[in-house]
């Protein structure tokens, strides 16, 4: 059992007031007395928190934890334990290590916010705890999320080339798709650039030529197609609840956009051959438009292209390279390490492309004329930044916590200064982010779809941050253990980001596009979480009863966008996965001050 240490010592163990604090304070006199404008008080902020952060990797962080009103020694958590669990046979344990691994951390990760290889921290690994032997069937009929990716069929190509016919008007349509989505979310199309766009789908004849401008114009259709394609912010709406025409309407939008990327796969030649900004610009493009048909893998490998390239001629730049050319190529950078890092974070064994190990030489984004109105760029700007932001964030929390090697999660004497210093971290983010953006932390609905995306990142950051507690609790917990209320009180804080996390999930046009198979995965962790929550008699009450809703909330928006969109076989694994946990749950439920005899599957936890 646990011992509390009161620490009647003599010896003043006060620690001095964290640097972190007093350079908070200075900033806010600099806000007060400056004249800056918004957009640079905000960019100031943002480039604050990410000195605070690289600071934590000069950081050694203090031996023992502190709580408010004890000192609390926690009980080893014995490691052995999140793996025994794991059969010879089970789909996870056929991952290899990567050969670009080490087996050691190096101080340069932290400071480049560099995810880990083979972290412990993505949904299969939860999955994996020993908590989930009691469901059997969770495992059964689980295949990896990679297996499930690697077996699908080929994408098919048309036997002959086709270019839709658009009128005047359809293109401003698509176009403005685009710049109001793609464009805004990763804004790395000058308006010069769209100019050029237009003019050359308007000309067939150079429309049809084999280049990488004529690739880049096709892609910014096809994904201004697949957009036009997708619900709306406030899709929870099913396929029945709409007319025969809006249906068809979306799968037409969306053949068009097939259709253009079809013609972009048979050109794409000369984008691999070609290093340039354009050819690195058409590859991230499409990256993002596998990402919205749902082809993982793919999504992936072109992200890995591009950022190849990114790094390639950052490293030697074109002697005819224009500032603005400088500019896109920066903002293709960061689109990237936003990107792969998600991807990352499920898929942990994947090959880093390397472009986080230069991460923090390379400049955030700067001016740039992206679109035709002067609040709507800076929105968009803004919204690059804090996605940036957070993404190095989240990078941190995944290698200081549940680095192989070096992560602090089950390190009891550790993991709690680590936690408070990342939490602390992470409402810097949340305080600097401009008015359009704030969000509450709530069900309430936030002012725009931009600061709802933001939310949901806000709370995956916090369930992941808060997690070592409720593992240390799941672990090491018995029947005569009284654990603090600070205890009580951050494993409180992982259960409400996952529950909040799952209730305030919406048809963001961000998520539907790009993250529907990431959200996916992410949802089915929360509710692994949740579950094992509840099963246990210290944490079930600290679980909102909402939780009882909230799997027909996530198969409800879920189905609608792979309707809509098209689904893969690991979104549909997802779902099933989050149907059965529900079932779980219900169970648990009403199976609550009955005898042990009314639980034929599930059989409560021994302890606390």
């Amino acid at each position: 059992s646990a011992d509390i240490n009161n620490n009647a010592d003599a010896t003043d163990t006060t620690p001095a007031p964290p640097a972190q604090h007093q350079s908070k304070n200075a900033h806010m006199d600099r806000i007060q007395t400056s004249g800056k404008g918004k957009s640079d008080l905000i960019l100031e902020g943002v480039l604050r928190v990410e000195t605070i952060l690289q600071e934590m990797g000069q950081m050694h962080m203090v031996s023992s934890p502190q709580f408010p009103d004890t000192q609390m020694h926690l009980r080893p958590i014995d490691s052995s334990q999140e793996t025994s669990s794991v059969a010879a046979t089970d789909p996870f344990s056929q991952q290899r290590s990567p050969l670009s691994s080490t087996t050691t951390s190096k101080p340069e990760d932290l400071q480049n916010a560099v995810l880990d290889s083979m972290h412990t921290s993505a949904t299969e690994s939860i999955l994996q705890w020993p908590h989930f032997d009691v469901f059997p069937s969770l495992r059964q009929m689980y295949v990896s999320v990679f297996h499930l990716e690697q077996c699908r069929e080929p994408i098919k190509m048309r036997a002959s080339t086709m270019y839709p016919y658009v009128s005047g008007a359809d293109m401003d349509v698509i176009m403005m798709s685009f710049g109001n989505s793609v464009n805004f979310w990763y804004p790395t199309m000058s308006i010069e650039k769209l100019k050029a766009v237009k003019c050359l789908i308007s000309d067939r004849d150079r429309e049809a030529e084999d280049s990488t401008s004529s690739c880049l114009a096709l892609l910014v259709m096809a994904l201004g197609c697949a957009n036009l394609a997708i619900p709306g912010p406030a899709a929870g709406t099913s396929r029945t609840d709409l007319s025969k025409a809006a249906v068809e309407g979306r799968a037409a939008r969306r053949a068009i956009g097939d259709m253009y990327m079809d013609t972009v796969l048979k050109k794409l030649y000369v984008v691999h051959m070609e290093i340039s900004t354009t050819a690195t610009q058409c590859l991230f493009f499409v990256a993002l438009y596998f990402a919205s048909a749902r082809r993982t893998l793919q999504a992936w490998q072109y992200i890995n292209m591009a950022a190849t390239k990114c790094r390639l001629l950052l490293s030697y730049a074109p002697a005819n390279e224009s500032t603005d050319d400088q500019e896109c190529l920066r903002r293709i950078f960061w689109s990237c390490y936003i990107l792969e890092s998600d991807y990352l974070a499920e898929l942990s064994a994947l090959p880093h492309s390397g472009i986080a190990l230069i991460e923090s030489s390379i400049p955030l984004p700067s001016h740039y004329n992206t679109h035709p109105d002067t609040q709507e760029e800076e929105q968009s700007s803004l919204y690059f930044l804090a996605c940036i932001s957070m993404r190095r964030l989240l990078n941190r929390v995944h290698h200081v916590l549940y680095a192989r090697e070096s992560g602090v999660s089950l390190d009891n004497v550790r993991f709690p200064s680590v936690v408070s210093e990342l939490n602390h971290q992470l409402e810097e983010w949340r305080d600097f982010l401009p008015v359009a953006f704030n969000f509450s932390l709530d069900a309430r609905e936030t002012a725009t779809e931009y600061g709802g995306f933001l939310r949901q990142r806000y709370l995956t950051c916090r369930s992941v941050i808060y997690r070592p507690y409720l593992t240390w609790v799941l672990t090491s917990c018995s029947d005569s253990m009284t654990l603090p209320e600070n205890v009580l009180s951050s494993c409180k804080a992982c259960l409400d980001a996952c529950l909040l996390h799952i209730i305030n999930l919406r048809g963001f046009s961000h998520t539907v596009l790009v993250d529907t198979w990431i959200c996916s995965l992410s949802m089915t962790a929360a509710m692994l979480i949740l579950l094992v929550a509840i099963r246990t008699p210290t944490l079930r009450p600290l679980v909102g009863t909402e939780v009882l809703t909230a799997a027909s909330h996530l198969k409800q928006l879920i189905s609608t966008w792979t309707d809509d969109c098209g689904s893969s076989p690991s979104i549909d694994q997802s779902l099933r996965l989050i149907a059965e946990i529900d079932g779980f749950i219900q169970q648990e439920y009403q199976g609550e001050g009955v005898g042990e005899e009314g639980y034929h599957v599930v059989q409560r936890t021994s302890g606390c």
